[in-house]
């Protein structure tokens, strides 16, 4: 069922509306808000429970009844975004998501309905993301803080001060998981609370050294799990402002004399809530356990807000994005100097090709931009064979801001920018996501090839495009002149002829 917790005073949505959609492994939720001097502010908040993680198969496949529901959802929430641009809307999916099979015809179907791309987002960027939700609702004190948030399939646990993280971890535990191994038919037992709280403690002994070494001065809790547990000690008048051990206790008393979770509404728990209660309880008490926490605030900041700054941060240029690949940079030695040149060049070829090609997405660019950045980062490893250690460093490393199709997309430029260019990159790709994905492949080689000197400004040259045939005209005597780059580019002709490219050589 939808919920609404927002207002309906403003129902524009011109570019000073973003809007955030976090497809949970329990609920879904849209945020909209407003951008009012450079600040944000929350116009509507819709939610609605999908429970996607409960709706997948045995073989970690979607069901067609979950993915009804959820598609359904998106409907819903697509007619509150209908005229928004591609730039002020994120749609972000989560454990769920990152651990369902076969999940491309759904995202398809998403992408459809709602009008854009659904990027599958790490647990450590949904732990970045929750952090910056949270730390703008906050004061800006000096001191680490611990935020925690335990979602549907997943618990986030990150140490930060003010506005940056110091440790970012996501838990495989949360409170549908839990649910489904340790409360399957709503029966509340000590038995079962405390498997719970020992899975939950294993998970947590990998990060506990780490968290209490780091230190925080003070706890806070996010998402829904969290308010549920603080409104039933509320409720209860076991607690005013702070979640603490000893509350939590008696709480877990409460819970196994009420001993099921349609008894849970005389707890202050509400019924939409009451299934998962006890899982979401059992991870949070494990929290205090093990962490040795004292006391613990919540704060209604959370993944969607986290998402909204996000969006903020792009539209005024100060992508997370580019920090994260600057600093992939710095660690892995990367030519600064040679990355800017095959940009440009890259770049001046795309900005040629791109109607033709049918490339026009901002997305599209930024691939050839971030590319250049990164593309030589195997060299740190091994000359020989580095555009396959690059690709792998930039698939696999932890990329703040980058969801994991970005990445991959990302890795298959690195992957593919010389040698030989074959199918095998691209296996598992939808044929659309293939056909553009080549294209860029094919602009970024050409750039790599066109600056192999590595010391000379930037050439010169016009490139057109007829199907996949295409023209590079680099002006009368530069092939004679540049002997280095004329062998690479005849090379790279056949290269690209495997592949079903034409490259006609001109110089008029």
């Amino acid at each position: 069922m939808l919920t609404d917790s927002g207002n309906k005073q403003e129902q524009n949505t011109g570019s000073d509306h973003i809007a955030a959609i976090d497809l949970g492994s329990n609920s879904f939720h849209m945020v909209v808000a407003k951008i009012s001097h450079g600040e944000i502010r929350v116009v509507d908040k819709l939610g609605e429970k999908v429970q996607l993680a409960a709706g997948l198969n045995e073989f970690g496949e979607i069901t067609p009844a979950a993915q009804q529901r959820a598609l359904d959802c998106l409907r819903r929430f697509q007619q509150r975004i209908d005229d928004f641009d591609s730039a002020s809307v994120q749609i972000v999916g989560t454990n769920a998501l990152r651990a369902a099979k076969k999940k491309t015809d759904f995202l398809r179907e998403a992408k459809e309905i709602t009008g854009h791309p659904i990027e599958i987002i790490s647990g450590r960027e949904e732990a970045r993301l929750i952090y910056l939700g949270v730390a703008h609702t906050l004061a800006d004190d000096e001191g680490n803080r611990l935020v925690i948030d335990i979602g549907g399939g997943s618990t986030e646990l990150i140490i930060g001060e003010r506005f940056e993280t110091k440790a970012l971890e996501s838990l495989h535990m949360g409170c549908v998981s839990f649910r489904e191994n340790y409360f399957p038919e709503g029966l509340i037992t000590e038995q079962a609370i405390n498997k719970a709280v020992k899975h939950a403690s294993r998970e947590l002994f990998s990060i506990k050294s780490r968290y209490r070494s780091l230190g925080w001065e003070h706890c806070v809790g996010a998402s829904g799990s969290i308010k549920a547990v603080i409104n039933a000690l509320r409720h209860l008048g076991l607690a005013e402002e702070a979640i603490t051990l000893k509350s939590l206790k008696e709480l877990k008393l409460r819970l196994i004399q009420q001993g099921h979770s349609d008894k849970l509404l005389e707890l202050g728990v509400k019924a939409e809530r009451s299934s998962i209660f006890a899982a979401g309880f059992s991870v949070l008490y494990a929290c205090f356990k093990v962490l040795g926490i004292k006391e613990m605030e919540f704060t209604s900041g959370a993944l969607r807000e986290g998402l909204l700054y996000d969006i903020l941060g792009r539209i005024r240029h100060e992508d997370v994005r580019e920090r994260s690949l600057q600093s992939m940079q710095s660690r892995y030695g990367i030519d600064v100097p040679h990355a800017e040149r095959v940009e440009k060049t890259a770049i001046h070829a795309y900005k040629q090709l791109a109607s033709n090609w049918n490339l026009g997405s901002e997305e599209c660019e930024n691939l050839l931009r971030w590319a250049s950045k990164v593309f030589e980062v195997g060299l740190s490893i091994a000359h020989a064979q580095y555009h396959k250690h690059g690709a792998y460093l930039v698939y696999n490393s932890d990329l703040p801001g980058f969801s994991r199709l970005t990445q991959l997309h990302l890795s298959t430029i690195v992957r593919t920018h010389r040698r030989k260019f074959t199918d095998e990159p691209f296996d598992g790709m939808s044929k659309s996501e293939a056909k553009m994905l080549k294209r860029l492949c094919v602009i970024f080689r050409l750039a790599v090839a066109l600056t192999a000197e590595r010391s000379k400004p930037e050439s010169e040259f016009t490139i057109s495009v007829d199907e996949d045939c295409l023209t590079l005209d680099m002006g009368k005597g530069w092939l004679e002149q540049n002997p280095l780059n004329a062998a690479i580019l005849e090379l790279e002709q056949d290269l690209l002829r495997k592949q079903g490219y034409i490259l006609l050589l001109s110089q008029s």
